[in-house]
């Protein structure tokens, strides 16, 4: 099943293996790159089936670091449709994952030690749904009030258009890692007493009107997927229950896909870290919530990756890490399970 063609809303992959989004901290402006051209483009020459970009910030506060790629301005549109033409021009379907980091903002690249920046390093105050820093050292962000509110789902609507404009074909809502949306989602990080905070309906007010908000310029059945982290793997916080009903109520707001990922709402949790540790996430979702699902972590292997498939436990598999280790990785899976892959021309003789 990992090589045969799968449809997912009006979009026909080529495959099932999708290239995870990867913050590569290489944007100056938020504006991608060469590096960018190559790094996505040679995934796609590699033969997966779906490429996405890494988090790309609907707004400059919403970016995770300073070098974060970016869709918030006309800059950046125009420097998307070239890495995207390449995309597709091998075959691949292009996607975007829509971010916004909330309190997770205004930190250094992982390699600069990740810590938070204070405005004379480039950094700036973060926001969150509640004022209540994510761990020792960082900063205490801004609550969002209600006009900080509309104006995050007016820039997730925004960039969305900007999206189409680019020619990418999947958007992705990244509502997972301990990011602002996530943050909304889990108690332990919103404390709020308005209609956004308390019950699950209220935690998850604005991730759906997030959902509406981008459905204005990316209409259906144009294919929309959601990234949620499935726990906090933490006592309290955000859990596999909750977020069960949650993927219920989003296949009812028009999303294709759940992108099963955990975790990143709190610095230290106790997380059970092995060979494909999240896909019991996306089969109880995808089971109990009736909505297709992709599966990511420590999945290094093709027989791994399609008895995973083979099970009905996901519909797709994401890699990350193993894509950056080995950016023909589908080609290497068709070699193991008896399959052929697409090679570019300038490249057959080597196959």
């Amino acid at each position: 099943m990992l090589l045969e063609p799968i449809t997912l809303g009006t979009l026909k992959l080529r495959n099932r293996i999708v290239v995870s989004p990867m913050c590569q901290y290489s944007s100056p402006g938020g504006v991608p790159t060469d590096w960018h051209l190559v790094h996505l483009g040679s995934r796609a020459v590699g033969g997966a089936g779906l490429v996405f970009t890494e988090a790309t910030a609907v707004s400059p506060e919403g970016r995770i670091s300073p070098e974060d790629t970016g869709i918030w301005n006309e800059r950046q549109v125009e420097a998307w449709p070239r890495i995207v033409g390449f995309i597709r021009g091998q075959g691949a379907a292009a996607g975007i994952q829509l971010a916004h980091a909330g309190r997770k903002a205004s930190t250094d690249a992982p390699w600069r030690g990740g810590k938070p920046l204070d405005a004379e390093h480039g950094g700036w105050t973060p926001v969150a749904p509640s004022a209540i820093p994510f761990d020792e050292g960082y900063p205490t962000p801004v609550a969002l009030d209600a006009n900080g509110i509309a104006q995050v789902i007016e820039d997730f609507r925004a960039a969305a258009q900007r999206a189409r404009d680019a020619r990418f074909e999947v958007i992705e809502i990244h509502g997972a890692h301990g990011y602002l949306i996530h943050q909304f989602l889990s108690p332990l990080s919103n404390t709020r007493t308005d209609q956004y905070g308390g019950s699950l309906e209220n935690r998850a007010r604005l991730l759906r009107e997030v959902i509406a908000a981008v459905r204005e310029s990316w209409p259906v059945p144009m294919p929309l997927w959601v990234r949620l982290s499935a726990t906090d793997w933490a006592e309290g916080g955000w859990d596999i229950g909750e977020c069960v009903q949650l993927a219920r109520m989003l296949r009812a707001d028009g999303v294709d896909v759940i992108d099963c990922s955990s975790g990143g709402t709190v610095p230290h949790p106790q997380v059970p870290v092995g060979p494909g540790y999240q896909v019991p996430f996306a089969a109880r979702i995808r089971r109990e919530a009736g909505i297709a699902t992709s599966t990511v972590g420590l999945i290094t292997e093709p027989r791994q990756a399609e008895e995973i498939l083979q099970r009905g436990d996901a519909d797709v598999i994401e890699l990350a890490r193993e894509f950056l280790r080995d950016p023909y990785f589908p080609r290497r899976a068709a070699k193991e399970l008896g399959q052929s892959v697409r090679v570019p021309e300038q490249y057959e003789r080597a196959w």
